[in-house]
């Protein structure tokens, strides 16, 4: 925080002041990208192509990982809980849940994939632009082709273990995660 108050030209008193806590500061500069994944949930439930709504929907996440490191710690471990994330998780959490069923009902998804299985992606994606930003910035897109491919219907094969209980979710599925960082996660 004292960094943060140094680099912004104010003392660590206004910063406190303004933020009294890191996660205070975290949601004033995050929320904005919270309700730009809303909004592309919106956008994919417009789409006509179920499949096409939520892929799109998934790469638009995914490229805002890539484009802001900052956001990709984020979206890996989640928002701090508050009113606003609550209702934006809440939002979202509803419009994916809309999207998971349009494609499972025009037979393009997998019909045992759950909103908490959304998470692997933005734990995968968030992995991979950390660990490639520096020297394959776009790698995440193969990551990400990877992962839809096994989200199809066609071909899928039963999964061997069930998904994520609700109270187990992540940000992806409008939950927060109680989960150990990300370096911990991958084993690296």
């Amino acid at each position: 925080m004292a960094d943060i108050a140094r680099h912004a030209g104010v003392s660590n008193g206004t910063l406190y002041n303004r933020f009294p806590t890191r996660e205070d500061l975290i949601e004033a500069v995050f929320i904005d990208r919270l309700e730009t994944m809303v909004a592309l949930a919106g956008r994919a439930l417009a789409d006509d192509d179920p499949w096409r709504g939520l892929a799109g929907y998934l790469t638009a996440v995914c490229e805002l990982q890539a484009a802001d490191r900052g956001f990709n710690e984020v979206a890996a471990r989640g928002l701090p809980p508050s009113p606003a994330a609550q209702r934006l998780q809440e939002e979202g959490q509803a419009a994916i849940a809309r999207l998971l069923d349009r494609a499972k009902e025009a037979g393009e998804l997998r019909a045992d994939l759950a909103l908490e299985d959304l998470a692997f992606v933005i734990w995968g994606i968030s992995r991979t632009v950390e660990m490639t930003a520096g020297f394959a910035p776009r790698l995440w897109r193969r990551h990400l082709a990877l992962l839809l491919d096994g989200f199809r219907a066609e071909g899928a094969h039963p999964l061997p273990e069930p998904p994520l209980r609700p109270e187990q979710g992540h940000p992806a599925a409008g939950r927060r995660v109680q989960a150990a960082p990300p370096a911990q996660w991958g084993g690296g």
